[in-house]
């Protein structure tokens, strides 16, 4: 069985290259280029996202408030009670 795995056939006129894990940079350009990235991308869609949640934060907070109004007695209604 003279042949390893990985090299059981003859491949011709093909050429690999690999790198190996000790060469790779696992994180290139990650503070130079990669954080200014994701500021860039949050300054571009800001305008899509913001609205719609102080829009649903404010529909929230004025619900609260009236429900919170509602669940109180109308002290005018107990005024002559004596």
């Amino acid at each position: 069985m003279g042949r390893q795995f990985g090299h059981l056939t003859r491949m011709r006129h093909v050429i690999t290259y690999s790198l190996s894990p000790f060469e790779q940079r696992a994180f290139p350009h990650y503070f130079s280029k990669g954080i200014p990235n994701v500021l860039r991308r949050m300054r571009a869609s800001a305008l899509r996202v913001v609205p719609p949640f102080v829009a649903a934060y404010l529909i929230y907070t004025w619900g609260t408030q009236e429900f919170e109004k509602s669940r109180r007695k109308n002290p005018a209604d107990y005024e002559n009670d004596m």
